[in-house]
């Protein structure tokens, strides 16, 4: 399975970016999937996760009410849409794929990863 990541780029402070996640190699309508980021120096650290059906999403408190996750499994694809970005959400974007079919907010429980994409917000 492979995944690829995309849609990162340079943005102000208050912008907004949307990240595709395209899988090929499996089909993605048993598994949750999630995104992922690290900054420089930092760990990798939990952004968001969505359900196999998309009906149940996770996030983490520092993105929440500003980032959406959404998937289409008819593409193969998941998404994240962000908002007014702020320079703290500077990092490269990871996507995976997880081993639940459910949220999980645990990188453990990932068996596949992107390349990642990096965003950086300017203030």
């Amino acid at each position: 399975v492979q995944l690829q990541a995309s849609g990162g780029g340079l943005v102000q402070a208050g912008g907004s970016l949307r990240l595709s996640c395209e899988v090929s190699g499996r089909t993605l309508s048993n598994y949750g999937m999630g995104w992922f980021r690290q900054a420089p120096g930092k760990e990798r650290e939990f952004v968001a996760a969505i359900s196999w059906s998309g009906d149940t999403t996770q996030y983490s408190d520092s993105v929440k009410a500003r980032f959406t996750i959404s998937r289409d499994n008819a593409k193969n694809s998941m998404y994240l849409r962000m908002n007014n970005l702020k320079p703290e959400d500077t990092a490269v974007y990871y996507c995976g794929i997880s081993y639940r079919s459910g949220t999980s907010r645990s990188p453990g429980a990932f068996f596949s990863w992107g390349q990642g994409t990096l965003v950086t917000v300017s203030s």
